[in-house]
Order: C-alpha cells, then sequence, then structure tokens
C-alpha cells in the first residue's frame, strides 16, 4: 500500500488566515497562547497542503479554505472538503517548529510522528518500555543508545495513533522491533545479524528503514523510520505500507 508524507516548517506558513476557513479561524482566535497558535497553525497548513497534493486538487489558499482537519471521538484526525468526508486518512506530529503530516487511503489505519534524538533517562526507559524493548537498549552500542530510545518511542507514538488510542493506553501494550525488521528485510543477504546488539543503520536522508509494531491483542503494525540530522520520523499502518513517499513542497 502507498503511503505518503510532508514536512512544513513554521517559515513555510503564510502570514495571512485566508487558507482557514471560518470555523477555523474562529477556533484559532480563541486560543490564548502564541505557542498553541504558532504550533496549531502549523499542523492545518502541513495537513490541507498533504491532502490537497494527494488527492490532486489546488492548493492555492482560497482552495485549501474548503479543507477542514476535524477531531474525530477518539481525538484522531478526519479531513473533510467542503463539509464532506475525503478519501483520505492522515496523521500528524509537530516537534521544534517543524510539522510532518502522513497521508494514505480512507480507512487505513494510521499513524506517524516527529521526534528529536536527544538523551532519556533511565528511569524513562523503565517506566514506558517494555522488557524486550529495555534489553534492547541494554545491549545497543552506547554511540546507538539515544537515537534507539527516540525510535522505540516514536514508533510506540505512531501506532498509539494509528489504534486511535493517543497515550490513554499502556505504552508497554506495545513492543517495537526495528531490528527484527531489519533481519527480515537482509534474510537473503550474505549478512550476519544473529548478534542481538545489532547496530541501527546510519542515518541517510533518502533512506526509509523497516520497523514492526505489536500490540498485545495480537495485531501487527508495520511501518518504517528515517532520520535527518537531530530529527527521527516514523510512520506505521494497516495495511502494511511501502516505503512512504514524499509529497511535493
Amino acid at each position: 500500500m502507498d503511503v505518503y508524507w510532508l514536512e512544513q516548517a513554521e517559515g513555510d506558513v503564510p502570514e495571512g488566515n485566508d487558507w482557514l476557513s471560518a470555523s477555523e479561524a474562529v477556533r484559532l482566535n480563541a486560543m490564548r497562547f502564541a505557542k498553541r497558535r504558532a504550533d496549531w497553525r502549523l499542523g492545518r497548513w502541513t495537513a490541507k497542503r498533504a491532502v490537497a497534493a494527494y488527492l490532486d486538487v489546488p492548493g492555492h489558499p482560497q482552495a485549501l479554505a474548503n479543507i477542514e482537519v476535524h477531531a474525530a471521538p477518539s481525538g484522531a484526525p478526519e479531513v473533510f472538503i467542503l463539509n464532506t468526508a475525503a478519501p483520505a486518512a492522515i496523521s500528524l506530529s509537530h516537534r521544534d517548529g517543524t510539522a510532518l503530516c502522513a497521508v494514505a487511503p480512507s480507512g487505513t489505519a494510521l499513524g506517524c510522528d516527529l521526534e528529536r534524538i536527544e538523551t532519556r533517562s533511565d528511569a524513562f526507559v523503565a517506566d514506558y518500555f517494555t522488557a524486550e524493548e529495555q534489553a534492547l537498549v541494554a545491549q545497543a552500542p552506547a554511540a546507538d543508545r539515544s537515537r534507539l530510545v527516540a525510535l522505540v518511542w516514536s514508533a510506540k507514538e505512531s501506532a498509539l495513533k494509528a489504534l486511535h488510542e493517543g497515550l490513554r493506553l499502556d505504552t508497554r501494550s506495545l513492543t517495537v522491533s526495528p531490528i527484527e525488521a531489519l533481519r527480515s528485510q537482509n534474510q537473503n543477504k550474505d549478512e550476519s545479524l544473529d548478534d542481538p546488539a545489532l547496530s541501527l543503520p546510519q542515518d541517510r536522508d533518502d533512506v526509509w528503514h523497516p520497523l514492526q509494531v505489536y500490540y498485545t491483542d495480537g495485531q501487527v503494525f508495520h511501518g518504517w523510520w528515517q532520520q535527518t540530522g537531530p530529527f527521527l520520523r516514523t510512520l506505521v499502518a494497516a495495511p502494511p505500507p511501502l516505503p512512504p513517499i514524499p509529497l511535493a513542497r
């Protein structure tokens, strides 16, 4: 299954608000704090641009005003065009002035997440990671630890969005396995992947690497991760997605 993605930064968002619908403008005006307003505008701009590109509809500000993102009862984003449900599923994430939107056919269980690679404590890993994930982190080369922790956490966030649960669900009900996915991807190569401390591949901006997330009810999400500088993004979906395709900025 094809899935698509688009990232936008705060500098990409127009100064004016003519690309917002009337109801969105009312909601924006009700927000008190500047950071909340900036994050919300960035997320909406990114989602509208992504949906317009995915559906191949006009993307000028007046046309984008016809695209609205509503929150379902679960909190998951839903897309409407002129008050009619659009044939697209989306997931949104933002971090440090950058927003990520993933798009797939309607009905897809879809989740994406954007994280900054940073040092996290042993207590964080103990509180939010499963025993298998904690063992994976403990066995990882020291140089990979922060990146691996960010990857596992981000993949959990993506899967929680795909389940339409968010952090209402215990993060330990999900187990992330990037290494097993790598073994599966390379099983026909002349490489030994039996080392439990297998290093993550080095980052390249144009490469997505596989991952899997196992939910305690038996459901398995297949997905991908990619790193650009200090940022790491993940995407999971059901049905299993092919490597994500970038949408034109």
